[in-house]
Formats: structure tokens, C-alpha cells, sequence
């Protein structure tokens, strides 16, 4: 009996757990064909978009998957209409190749699922979710039994300290999380580098930089400003 060829998809990439422990679901499966990386990027900083990292850990991250990456350039204060702009510009040559499913790490937020759904019908595509709807204890504990290492590389400072920034993700640092935070920060609490994985050709060496802060106004749909600190550490190629 003939069998069906896999279909053409791509990895929303991060660079952090989530992404990293979908892509290695996806692996497992055989019906998918993981053709790229799609990473957005802080293109007046060279570094990954809300997570802070250096574009050349985002590359070194590639090549130890041996996939290809496509990184999505926006501008350091991107509105909604250009982000849509530029994600549209890559995902419609990519779905008129054949590229038809477009793989995500989300695990609750049923809005941001609902919204990434709707763009992706317009191109004709359809989206993954290896890990909804999973625990976030559980996510995790697989992530460390698999072998995943990563560090916390963001934190928000609404809701988290300083003193999480920079640190190892493990289990004394699940430990530590207020109980308001969900463990996996999938409401945006912190975000993460993934710099050991069992896909990985090699580990990933890395050195701890400084942790800075910086600070953030927007407005919300009613027109109301809001401020907002986030905490980033910089990790640094040795």
C-alpha cells in the first residue's frame, strides 16, 4: 500500500522551550516535513523579538537543527499592521511552494490561537499545535527528561523580580515562581533560550552577560497608556 508523502511545513521559531519541545514532537510524527525556521527579529538590534537574544545564537541554533531559517525583520517599535505586513510578504511565496502548515509552541492562550488561525486561512495555510492544551508541569518535566537545556533570557518586571533573569530554567526555579505564575510563562511572564537539545548536533556554549532593563509604553484598545519594565540578560557566544 502506497503511503501518503509528508506535508510541507515550517517551525514558528523562538528560540525558546516551547518551540523547541514542538519541533521535536513534530519530528517524531513523519506526517509533517519541517522545511523551515521562521524567526521574527529586532532588526535595529540583530536580536530575537521579546526574547533579546543575539541573532547569532538565533544561527547558531539552525545550524545545530540543520534546518533552514528565515528571519522576519521588524522595526524596534512595530505596530500590529506591520508585523501582519512582513509575516504575510515571507508566508505567501512559502504557502504558493507548497508550505501549508505553519507549526506553533502555544499552549492556552485561545485568542492568540484564534487570531494566528484567521491570518493563516487568508494564505490558505493551517495551523499546528503539538503542546495545547497540555499542562505546563507536565510540558516541562518532558522537556527536562528529553534532555532540553535553556536559561530564562526575558522576565517581565510586573510580575517577576530581577533575580529570575539569567537563570538556568529547572526545577528549583519552578519552585521559586510566585503561584500566579504559570510555569511555562505562557502569559508572557519570561522567555526562555533553548541551548542543548536531543535534535542539536552539539550543545551550545554560552557565557552570561549584564541584565538590563528597559521600559515600555502602550497604549491598550481603549487608548490608555500603559508601562511596562521587562528584565533581559544578554548571553554572549563564547
Amino acid at each position: 500500500m502506497q503511503t501518503k508523502p509528508p506535508k510541507k511545513a515550517l517551525m514558528n521559531w523562538s528560540g525558546g522551550k516551547d518551540s523547541a519541545l514542538s519541533l521535536y514532537q513534530i519530528l517524531q510524527n513523519k506526517n509533517l516535513d519541517v522545511r523551515y525556521l521562521l524567526t521574527t527579529v529586532n532588526d535595529a538590534f540583530g536580536r530575537i523579538s521579546m526574547h533579546g537574544v543575539r541573532e547569532e545564537l538565533l544561527d547558531k541554533q539552525a545550524e545545530n537543527i540543520g534546518l533552514e531559517l528565515v528571519k522576519v525583520r521588524l522595526s524596534e517599535t512595530v505596530s500590529m499592521e506591520e508585523y501582519h505586513a512582513q509575516m504575510e510578504s515571507v508566508l505567501r511565496p512559502m504557502a504558493l511552494k507548497g508550505i501549508k502548515y505553519s507549526i506553533f509552541g502555544d499552549i492556552f492562550l485561545e485568542d492568540l490561537r484564534k487570531h494566528r488561525e484567521e491570518r493563516l486561512t487568508m494564505l490558505g495555510m493551517k495551523g499546528v499545535f503539538p503542546i495545547w492544551k497540555r499542562s505546563s508541569l507536565e510540558i516541562l518535566t518532558e522537556f527536562w527528561d528529553l534532555g532540553f537545556k535553556t536559561i530564562v533570557v526575558s522576565v517581565n518586571g510586573n510580575v517577576l523580580d530581577k533575580s529570575f533573569c539569567g537563570r538556568v530554567l529547572d526545577r528549583d526555579f519552578i519552585k521559586e515562581l510566585p503561584t500566579n505564575i504559570d510555569p511555562c510563562g505562557e502569559n508572557g511572564e519570561f522567555h526562555t533560550f533553548v541551548y542543548e537539545a536531543p535534535y542539536f548536533k552539539q550543545a551550545i556554549d554560552i557565557e552570561i552577560g549584564e541584565t538590563v532593563d528597559k521600559t515600555y509604553i502602550f497604549k491598550d484598545a481603549e487608548g490608555k497608556e500603559h508601562i511596562s519594565t521587562y528584565y533581559f540578560t544578554d548571553l554572549l557566544p563564547k
